[in-house]
């Protein structure tokens, strides 16, 4: 169910909320691929006793955007949608681009958010020991090459993006994004979960390409805080076959965020690496609690 709330200085917040518990889980969307969470991860929150809060990053949906915000920026919005639920302690997962929401969750609000999962999530760009776009597909290097020759670039290549993306349906979407999908998440991507995955786009796109160009700028800044100073344990979920966001950044995030937990899985690629993580993955985050 879509939801939103209004914060203290009147912009609005958009979140889906889902499930039965008495725990809550917020989930950080990727990039771009807000929208309804899936009814794999809804089914096994729900199994696990939480209720799954999904934040709808500024930009996207109706959540009012914030221009030149950074990954840091989203622990206060976390605070506030944890407040307007009634929880004071929560855990929090990000998947993709969602991933350093969910880091940045822990290590800044480490009082209430007692765990996170990072599933196929982005290291920082710019770090002397990553090379931030090797491995990735055509796409993504076009993406990101975007990025970081500035505004402009970025904006066009978005807007055509957003041209061939907005519209997509089921039988469309792995064609769409084959450049980033190994055999393996080819695989995974049909059925239920491509109506899913083409549901999510659409959403997303539905109210043009600003969370989109946000997220993407804000992967190439510091993200604003330590992570070798995260306390909470993190676990860091990677599939060595993952051509959106390559191993190595599971690999990085793993040697370098303080309380990592890997989980760097053979075999599996961005999306099919779900159907593996979900119920283990969310099982040790209510432990955390």
């Amino acid at each position: 169910m879509l939801d939103h709330l209004t914060l203290a200085n009147g912009d609005r917040l958009d979140f889906f909320i889902e499930g039965e518990g008495d725990a809550l889980l917020i989930y950080h969307h990727g990039t771009p691929a807000a929208g309804p969470p899936s009814a794999d991860m809804v089914e096994a929150a729900t199994s696990n006793g939480f209720v799954l809060a999904e934040l709808v990053r500024p930009g996207y949906g109706q959540s009012t955007r914030q221009p030149g915000r950074t990954v840091a920026d989203i622990a206060p919005l976390v605070a506030s949608l944890a407040d307007h639920l009634g929880h004071d302690r929560f855990v929090t997962m990000g998947w993709s681009g969602g991933g350093p929401h969910a880091i940045a969750t822990a290590a800044l609000l480490p009082e209430r958010c007692l765990a996170a999962k990072s599933l196929a999530g982005v290291a920082p760009y710019g770090e002397p020991d990553l090379d931030f776009m090797a491995g990735m597909g055509e796409d993504n290097i076009c993406e990101f090459g975007a990025a970081l020759q500035g505004a402009a670039q970025l904006e066009a290549f978005l807007t055509e993006a957003h041209a061939q993306m907005r519209d997509v349906t089921a039988d469309q979407v792995v064609e769409a994004m084959i450049s980033l999908l190994p055999p393996v998440d080819q695989g995974y991507l049909s059925g239920k979960e491509a109506e899913e995955m083409a549901a999510e786009l659409r959403w997303s796109l539905a109210h043009g390409i600003w969370g989109w160009f946000d997220d993407d700028v804000a992967f190439t800044l510091p993200w604003g805080f330590d992570l070798a100073a995260v306390t909470r344990p993190v676990q860091i979920w990677q599939g060595s076959e993952d051509l959106m966001v390559p191993f190595a950044h599971g690999q990085w995030l793993a040697g370098n965020v303080g309380g990592a937990q890997p989980y760097l899985v053979n075999g599996h690629g961005h999306l099919s690496l779900a159907a593996t993580c979900f119920g283990p993955g969310f099982a040790a985050l209510r432990e955390a609690l």
